[in-house]
């Protein structure tokens, strides 16, 4: 019963456990999965790319290139999200323009890696689409 009552107050004390730390960031994790529909997206289309990764059978150095490109542009849309978040409480329901710029930012790394994502893509998909098209 002492274990409900935890769990609905807020933490303010210093994490105690390794374990806790790794509720925490889970818990974080789990939160941007749910709130934020690019990073759906991101999931769904990381997850097609895995896929077809798996389809078209990889090469070690391919898979490396393939799962830096998916996890790079997860984690700008983690930082993104942090990052609006942040602008949102420090400015409230007013307009700031360098919240505007700060999110802007935060976005266009996200584009940035979603731009990286897609050259690999290419690079690594292309000619492996192209083989199966001819031997068909």
């Amino acid at each position: 019963m002492d274990s409900q009552n935890k769990s609905n107050k807020p933490q303010i004390e210093k994490n105690h456990s390794f374990w806790q730390s790794w509720q925490h960031a889970w818990s974080g994790l789990k939160t941007v999965v749910k709130e934020e529909r690019n990073m759906q997206t991101h999931l769904v289309l990381g997850a097609v790319a895995l896929l077809a990764g798996w389809y078209f059978q990889l090469t070690t150095s391919e898979w490396l290139w393939l799962c830096l490109a998916i996890f790079m542009v997860m984690l700008c849309e983690i930082n993104n999200t942090i990052a609006e978040n942040i602008c949102d409480l420090v400015t409230g329901p007013h307009y700031h323009p360098l919240a505007k710029k700060v999110k802007d930012m935060a976005a266009g790394a996200v584009v940035f890696a979603a731009a990286f994502a897609v050259l690999v893509g290419l690079i690594l998909f292309v000619p492996k689409i192209w083989q199966f098209v001819l031997t068909r």
